[in-house]
């Protein structure tokens, strides 16, 4: 085809309607269409442009037809609504083609003569026909010429598919949107409004032009005009025609939906059910699974229990275009303003039915395993529909549970912040509707205190689930399963206020209860017992929690079925690698922290909550273990996503960044350490209080940085705070306190004062011995610093007959090559610091 010059009309133009001058966007799609039927493959093949009523598809070929017009002879523009009278549009031809008028030769022959013109491309090859709103293919379709020229269609029906190359017509990007608003309404409003519009009537654009004229007309606000679209919908939206467009929004919904009724009533009453879930896809089988016992209570009993008819319902909302299917993915979608209309027609003893249909079929076809992270795809198919719905208005117990269900699984998957937004408003409806002591208001308050901890809000989160505990074991009993979950959650509140020994009493009696309650193997009781290893090992009884964590992981892992949620599993994998790593078995540390790593990266994802941890903790034993580069390559990027998930003063990623500095120190990149650790420290008081044992740890951290650095006499009353702190909060036999006073010798030797750090250390390395064994790299590196302050004041014995034990049990526990016994045998200090387990 030898192309025209730009801008020159084809010889033939007709019926071509006139160009939007506020055409908008769309290239993509123009470009797409244009290599389409310019190809070899689709030159004869007709094209249909489909999609929802008023997203546009007239307008793109209109547009087509004059950006595109220099590059054929003929265009000639065919209304198909009406299928009777499109051979008379053809037969409008005959006299520019050749061929006797239809006057003389009467309307069939004419318009078979021209077709017959077409086809043969005589006298003219380059030709565009462009068939407007063709709703049935089996009409028009054999009328359609092929030939070396174009055919464009323009349908709301899906239905030319399977006939024809299609064109899928979408609503605007909202790039788009806003830019057509900019064009039809240049006033004052800005572009955040433009967006709020858009988004409102999503970026339909018929419904844009028609919001556009208006306010361009009267000069309605924004706000004005979006009050009026929740209250007024169908008046609001039938108040004008928009320019270039048949008929208005409401005009346009209204005949589809009256044709519908006439043939399919049944499809009707499916698509008033669709108006109340959300404007995201559903999923096809919400209708398809629905349980056949309750097929009674729905007003839909009869659709849903036939497949068939079913089936067909779905398909005629597709070929009339009031939802779009999505047959890959399964799903149904409905535009808003279409749910608006339709929900608008409604009384509200309707709408209050058809609400309460759409909860029931949320409720009935929504998995019961939250925890399962094969399902969670499922549940978020499911998540934006609730609101929406209104599903916090039921109070049917199966609802409330499945409302519950969907906490649980953003819990369960680490989104937070949704889980609060959710469940705070179904505690406020239930509550108004079932007062303070109902199950399901005490339930979402567990579900609350749970979130609100995992986001770091640990005040608050120990003062709600104070009370609700209470209030469970006086209105539900002690032994209520309800109780007992809320009984275990609680132990980890008094974790997160530093009391670690109150935590393991309430944890051995949270774990009686739970065996008595659902037996010993029973994944609630399995929780329970990783909770109290939680507390063993913060008290620094590693043999307790080793054994704990290594039956709970072995039966998580052993459990059928999906049981035992991922994290639950994660969680005690973790811990094990903690623990194995805290009793100084550093290599084998790393080799379960690598297998447990690499368990979240596959089954929960690189920025799961669990997942970031076990990063964490697998970096540390990496370090300790002398895989320095390796550590602090994982401890960055563990950190950076810690920061970019949660913030940067949420707990985890404050150990991330105390893990971190503590990479950078080993690294030798003190200045870099210090700046983040200073930073760190100034934050942990706003997280944990003052009085926490987690921030004497980080100030204990903050001074061995400072020694580091030369600053010695700021080291050492930093870490005799500290150890001040330790001694208050969790005695002096405790791990923690015991590192600070490792630290604390080192500053006291480096300061002048031998004799004390000798005393000091003394002390400390008779304590280590009794709680972690001679052989524990602590006790080890106690030892070691000892050996050195022996020597300063001329203690040659003592420091001998230590150094032969000391130097003989680091060959044999790290081996000659771990950086520890290399720094050992040098005869220089070893510092050990502090990392924070999640609580």
């Amino acid at each position: 085809m030898t192309f025209r010059s730009k801008g020159r009309r084809p010889r033939i133009w007709g019926k071509v309607p006139p160009r939007n001058k506020n055409f908008t966007g769309r290239e993509d799609l123009l470009d797409k269409l244009h290599t389409g039927v310019t190809s070899e493959v689709t030159a004869v093949v007709p094209h249909a442009l489909h999609g929802f009523g008023g997203v546009g598809k007239t307008h793109v070929a209109i547009e087509y037809a004059y950006r595109f017009q220099d590059e054929y002879d003929l265009i000639w523009w065919i209304p198909a609504d009406q299928p009777m009278l499109v051979r008379s549009t053809l037969a409008g031809l005959a006299p520019d083609l050749g061929v006797e008028s239809s006057s003389a030769m009467g309307v069939e022959e004419a318009s078979a003569a021209v077709l017959d013109a077409l086809r043969r491309g005589d006298p003219y090859s380059r030709w565009l026909l462009v068939f407007d709103n063709a709703e049935r293919p089996e009409e028009i379709n054999e009328i359609i010429p092929r030939g070396p020229g174009h055919v464009l269609i323009t349908s709301r029906n899906h239905a030319w598919e399977s006939v024809v190359d299609t064109v899928p017509v979408d609503v605007f990007s909202r790039t788009e949107s806003i830019e057509f608003l900019r064009k039809k309404v240049p006033g004052p409003i800005g572009d955040e409004d433009r967006d709020r519009l858009a988004e409102e009537l999503g970026d339909l654009p018929l419904a844009l032009e028609q919001a556009g004229a208006l306010q361009y007309e009267t000069g309605m606000s924004v706000d004005r005009y979006l009050t009026l679209l929740k209250e007024q919908t169908t008046r609001l939206l039938d108040a004008n025609k928009a320019t270039g467009y048949p008929l208005s929004m409401t005009a346009a919904w209204s005949l589809s939906v009256s044709q519908l009724k006439v043939k399919q009533p049944a499809a009707v009453e499916l698509l008033r059910c669709c108006a109340f879930f959300g404007p995201d896809p559903i999923p096809h089988d919400v209708f398809e699974t629905f349980p056949r016992e309750f097929v009674s209570e729905s007003r839909f009993g009869s659709l849903f229990d036939d497949p068939i008819l079913l089936s067909r319902a779905i398909r005629e909302l597709g070929r009339y275009a009031l939802v779009r299917i999505d047959p890959g993915n399964r799903t149904i979608l409905v535009h808003r303003l279409v749910q608006a209309l339709l929900r608008d027609e409604l009384s509200e003893e309707e709408k209050e039915s058809f609400r309460r249909e759409v909860h029931l079929l949320l409720a009935m076809t929504a998995p019961k395993r939250p925890d399962d992270n094969a399902l969670w795809p499922r549940y978020g198919e499911l998540l934006s529909h609730m609101k929406p719905a209104v599903v916090e208005a039921n109070d049917d117990p199966r609802v409330r549970r499945f409302a519950l269900r969907m906490v649980r699984f953003l819990y369960s998957s680490a989104s937070f912040k949704l889980a609060v937004d959710l469940v705070e408003r179904l505690i406020v409806r239930w509550r108004a509707d079932s007062g303070d002591d109902d199950e399901y208001v005490l339930s979402a308050q567990r579900h609350l205190g749970l979130v609100l901890r995992e986001l770091g809000d640990y005040k608050t989160a120990f003062a709600i689930n104070s009370r609700t505990l209470e209030r469970m074991r006086e209105v539900l009993g002690a032994e209520y399963k309800e109780t007992l979950l809320m009984t275990n959650s609680h132990g980890a509140d008094l974790r997160a206020r530093g009391d670690f020994t109150g935590a393991l009493a309430h944890d051995e009696d949270s774990v009686r209860r739970h065996e008595a309650a659902f037996g010993p193997t029973d994944p609630l009781t399995l929780q329970a017992m990783n909770n109290l290893a939680v507390d063993q090992m913060l008290l620094g009884d590693y043999g307790k929690a080793f054994e704990l964590l290594k039956r709970v992981h072995s039966l998580q892992r052993s459990s059928s079925g999906s049981a035992v949620g991922k994290p639950a599993v994660l969680a005690s994998w973790n811990g094990l690698a903690r623990i194995v790593r805290l009793r100084g078995d550093y290599s084998e540390a790393c080799d379960i922290g690598q297998d447990a790593y690499e368990f979240g990266v596959r089954e929960l994802g690189p920025d799961h909550v669990w997942t970031l941890r076990t990063a964490k903790d697998l970096s540390i034993a990496q370090r300790r273990a002398g895989l320095v580069e390796d550590a602090a390559e994982l401890a960055e990027s563990t950190f950076e996503r810690a920061e970019r998930i949660f913030g940067r003063d949420h707990p985890d990623t404050l150990a991330t960044a105390l893990c971190l500095a503590n990479a950078q120190r080993t690294n030798g990149q003190v200045a870099e350490a210090l700046e983040l650790l200073r930073d760190t420290a100034a934050r942990y008081p706003r997280r944990y209080e003052e009085s926490h044992p987690f921030t004497f740890g980080c100030d204990m951290n903050l001074a061995l940085l400072l020694r580091v650095s030369g600053r010695i006499d700021e080291a050492t009353d930093l870490d005799r705070r500290s150890l001040e702190g330790f001694d208050r909060t969790v005695g002096r036999t405790h791990h923690y306190s015991l590192t600070c006073a490792v630290n604390l010798a080192s500053d006291l030797a480096f300061g002048g004062d031998v004799a004390e750090a000798v005393r000091l250390g003394r002390q400390t390395l008779t304590r280590l011995r009794g709680l972690l064994t001679e052989d524990h790299p602590l006790t080890l590196a106690c030892a070691n610093n000892l050996i050195i302050d022996l020597k300063s004041e001329d203690s040659f014995g003592e420091a001998e007959a230590l150094s032969v034990d000391t130097f003989e049990r680091y060959r044999r526990v790290l081996g000659e090559h771990h950086p520890d016994t290399k720094v050992a045998l040098a005869g220089e200090r070893l510092d050990f610091d502090f990392d924070p387990p999640a609580v």
